[in-house]
């Protein structure tokens, strides 16, 4: 595993990219690749259209029509799709919406393939069954609709455009109490069938219902009161190869990614991520925002990125893959996520708060200082590593400390074995920003908000091919904007720029999906990012500037 490939990291390297920036690409020698395929010399990006929601939530996730050259636009705001034409990507404008009132819900996701609009709708309540429905993406007409599993999530086409695919997320809407229903997660696999009418069937976890020790023993979190496995595991973000044979999903709570057979609506294995090791020079983080001060709980906030003796759950939400050398990698941005937001149960705490009896010196260097709120004190960590484990030994003091997310992006093979990760460079690379403040939150200009807490909060991911290069943008949900990387060689990506369109407190923040269009079905011939803000509630359309 390669942490951070360049630690001596210079001023100009530090120095944030921003709108209209251009980089050399120092791999890029000579004219032409051994195909004739010209090389990419330079690199950038500008911001060319924005479409104003104009409140919290109006743009989240994203999908584009090339033959109607329509963009569809999730409005959490509403529960509705706003429908943009991007023409004129320079000036996107409104054309319609799509409302789902009939199905009783909101929409949580859309996907498009050659005309054909899904969307994933959530149930009211959240747990009762879904939805994915159809519309012909030219006039906005419903074509069909399929009753799916509880909280349809993350909806998306094959590449061959045979299936659709769903992350039935299955939340709890609490534990314990009454009224407490806890559906169970899954993964739909409906037949498209053009013309006529699709089919669905569910890849479910139910083969897992009884094996839930042995599912923690090989690291995955199994840990909601009251849950089976199949209650407990929750599909959040879905990649489907090439072949559209197989698929990878999320499972975000749980720190795992199951794989699928398409064909066969079957999961076939779930695989634990592990946890990242932040006590290594380049893969340390900044823990606490009252650390200008020292053996304190009176600090001030201060930027201070350095190793600490906390291991953090990778919990990724956004999944990507693609292929270099006829073998495939997954790419996953690892946001971090806490069963906190309903009633019965709450995992997340902070160190002091955990560890009243201490911190084990046999385990921790310093384990009183530790404590202290300008070290680790302030940090957000679980109570619950996986169900069974508390991380503490029989005297009460901590033995482990669990962070949620890790701060990063990571590439892993098919297996789940880590090829590469950023490390703190997310950290490193915002510490002295233009126009927003060291790990601000999406909602404020605060310098270190989100230190004790995720940090920038890596969300969003999108991978295209540019000549021989494969780039990878990964959106930063906290202080916002897409940091880029050239991740043709999965073990050594370089960092080529980032872009980051907020000011201060206001402009575009809270990057929630991605959407990259291609230049061949762009609508001005060029490689367009479009980014939903769902916090400034702003759809952007960012211009890929390339030169050969």
């Amino acid at each position: 595993m390669t942490l951070h490939p360049n630690r001596s990291l210079d001023l100009l390297r530090r120095l944030v990219l921003v709108a209209g920036s251009a980089l050399l690409l120092a791999s890029c020698g000579g004219d032409d690749n051994d195909d004739g395929e010209p090389l990419i010399r330079t690199f950038g990006m500008e911001q060319l259209g924005r479409f104003d929601g104009a409140v919290l939530g109006a743009a989240e996730i994203t999908a584009f029509d090339a033959a109607s050259k329509r963009l569809f636009v999730v409005n959490g705001a509403s529960g509705t799709v706003d429908v943009l034409d991007l023409s004129d990507p320079a000036n996107p404008r409104s054309v319609g919406s799509i409302s789902v009132a009939a199905f009783g819900g909101g929409v949580n996701s859309v996907a498009v393939h050659d005309g054909l609009v899904a969307l994933a709708i959530e149930a009211t309540p959240k747990t009762n069954p879904g939805t994915i429905a159809f519309y012909n993406a030219a006039d906005l007409r419903l074509l069909n609709s399929v009753t799916v599993g509880a909280q349809p999530d993350m909806v998306s086409f094959s590449p061959d455009g045979r299936y659709v695919l769903a992350a039935l997320e299955g939340e709890p809407n609490s534990y314990g109490l009454p009224d407490s229903v806890d559906p169970e997660g899954g993964i739909a696999v409906i037949t498209v069938n053009r013309g006529g009418t699709p089919t669905l069937a569910t890849a479910d976890f139910r083969a897992w219902i009884g094996r839930e020790s042995e599912l923690r023993a090989q690291g995955i979190r199994i840990y909601g009161p009251g849950a089976n496995a199949a209650q407990d595991l929750e599909p959040e973000y879905i990649a489907i190869s090439d072949d559209s044979r197989t698929a990878w999903v999320t499972l975000q709570e749980n720190n795992a990614v199951a794989t699928v057979d398409i064909a066969t609506a079957r999961v076939t294995e779930i695989k634990s991520l592990g946890w990242k090791n932040h006590n290594v020079a380049g893969a340390g983080l900044d823990a606490s925002d009252e650390d200008g001060g020292t053996n304190t709980n009176s600090g001030t906030p201060a930027v201070r990125i350095v190793p600490r003796p906390v291991r953090g759950l990778y919990l990724p939400d956004a999944i990507a893959q693609y292929s270099v050398g006829g073998k495939t990698y997954l790419v996953t941005a690892n946001e971090g996520d806490a069963r906190a937001d309903w009633p019965g149960f709450n995992e997340e705490t902070r160190v002091r708060a955990h560890c009243p009896a201490g911190l084990d010196p046999a385990v921790f260097a310093d384990a009183s200082n530790l404590l202290f709120d300008s070290n680790l004190g302030r940090l957000r960590v679980t109570t619950s590593p996986d169900g069974a484990n508390t991380g503490k030994n029989a005297a009460g003091q901590c033995t482990e400390l669990y962070s949620f997310g890790s701060r990063s992006f990571t590439i892993w093979d098919t297996s789940l074995n880590r090829v590469w990760d950023s490390g703190d460079e997310f950290e490193q690379r915002t510490t002295a920003l233009p126009n927003a403040l060291f790990n601000t939150s999406h909602d404020s200009n605060t310098l270190d908000n989100r230190s004790p807490s995720k940090g920038p909060e890596p969300e969003g991911v999108a991978i295209g091919r540019f000549g021989t290069r494969t780039i990878a943008f990964i959106g930063l949900e906290r202080v916002g904007g897409v940091m880029v990387y050239d991740i043709t060689s999965p073990t050594s990506p370089v960092f080529m720029t980032y872009f980051n369109q907020r000011t201060g407190a206001t402009g575009d923040r809270g990057p929630e999906g991605l959407l990259l269009i291609p230049a061949a079905k762009s609508p001005n011939g060029k490689p367009l990012l479009v980014i939903g803000h769902e916090v400034s509630g702003a759809t952007s359309i960012v211009q890929i500037n390339i030169g050969y």
